[in-house]
């Protein structure tokens, strides 16, 4: 037996996803409610910005004085422009007057520092169900599971956050690459299947048309750059306001779509999409994702599922070769010797032979491979 990561690709599965509030709030929905992608169940109020106001300084007074000059009391609502203070002035002459910055609900008067703290207006923060399905629990407070059938795909890498639309596989064949002129205005709020890799001018298309998404084979660093506008470097995305979401399901270069992958998406063509393009490469890995909710198929059957939550590899289980000189190619374990071979480098790693789609059989270290779950 071995272990590593997995990929998932998947006609159908049992889906479930954890929607939570940033702070405790309202739920929306019930134990057994049925969802749509596009529903609020959760909401609450993001606390605004704390404002400090030196009103002693303001009306040239002691911190005594300031808290005494109030005209407005601890809890009350103010508004931009709005009197804070005023200063008795000499015989109701000549007297100043301190005014609220912004909006706000005053938090604090400070008899010490002559400082009143001003809360910012909240900020309404509202939690979508992501995908379609059945509320299976209820967090109190914080928000809900969500579970649903769905066919299921993890990306190698992608930018921006979540978003929804109808699948729209625009590509021929999976080695095909997106050009700008295969984008049209109905296009427009859709998730775009491409095949091979994509270029900048087409992200920067589908902008102007108000993609949703883009799911393509490969890009390239150069483009990724002009997409960004700087380096990404070893970061957490997904935060990307490049509007729209990418997500790259084989790798960098001018890489074709797994045919599997390709082949699965073209049959859901028409559904409405889930895609999520936050990737963590690093410690605590975070896969960009595709959930295509669907109601023709049940998801219960997840065997292979569970090998790879365990990150068990077998003979016989489908792989991606995730090093050079044979990165993005697929193949089955066809072997898993149990002594460790010295490799090229000198060092000694346990390795695995892998018969490729392509019909050569190579021998990589067990960590130059990955599950990829059909």
């Amino acid at each position: 037996m071995s272990y590593t990561p997995g990929l998932q690709v998947k006609a159908s599965t049992r889906y479930r996803v954890t929607r939570t509030l940033p702070i405790p709030g309202e739920i929306l929905v019930r134990m057994g409610d049925r969802v749509t992608a596009d529903q609020v169940v959760a909401r609450t109020d993001q606390p605004g910005d704390v404002i400090p106001v030196n009103v002693a300084h303001q009306l040239s007074v002691t911190a005594a004085d300031a808290a005494s000059a109030m005209r407005k009391s601890v809890g009350e609502r103010v508004g931009a422009g709005e009197i804070l203070a005023q200063s008795n002035g000499l015989f109701g002459y000549f007297r100043q007057s301190c005014f609220a910055p912004q909006d706000g609900t005053i938090e604090s008067i400070s008899r010490i520092t002559g400082q009143v703290i001003l809360r910012g207006t909240p900020s309404p923060v509202e939690v979508l169900a992501f995908v379609a399905g059945v509320v299976v629990e209820v967090i109190p407070q914080q928000g809900v599971v969500i579970e649903t059938d769905a066919a299921f795909i993890q990306g190698i890498f992608g930018i921006g956050g979540e978003q929804l639309g109808r699948l729209r596989v625009i590509a021929d064949a999976p080695h095909q690459d997106l050009t700008p002129e295969m984008l049209k205005p109905e296009h427009a709020g859709c998730v775009i299947v491409a095949g091979g890799r994509i270029h900048g001018e087409t992200v920067s298309r589908g902008k102007e048309l108000g993609v949703h998404g883009i799911i393509s084979g490969g890009i390239d660093d150069q483009d990724l750059k002009e997409i960004l506008g700087y380096d990404l470097g070893v970061a957490i995305t997904g935060s990307e306001r490049v509007g729209l979401t990418l997500i790259i399901t084989e790798g960098f270069g001018d890489i074709a779509m797994s045919q599997q992958t390709f082949s699965l998406l073209k049959s859901m063509d028409g559904r409405l999409a889930s895609i999520n393009g936050a990737t963590q490469i690093r410690a605590g890995v975070l896969r960009p994702e595709i959930v295509i909710p669907r109601s023709d198929v049940s998801g219960e059957n997840d065997a292979v599922a569970e090998r790879v939550a365990a990150g068990e590899l077998a003979v016989g289980e489908t792989v991606r070769l995730i090093r050079d000189p044979y990165f993005g190619e697929l193949g089955v374990v066809s072997e898993l010797p149990v002594e460790p071979v010295v490799l090229a480098s000198g060092s000694k790693a346990r390795v695995l032979k892998v018969r490729c789609d392509s019909g050569r059989d190579v021998v990589v270290p067990r960590a130059n491979v990955e599950i990829v779950v059909k």
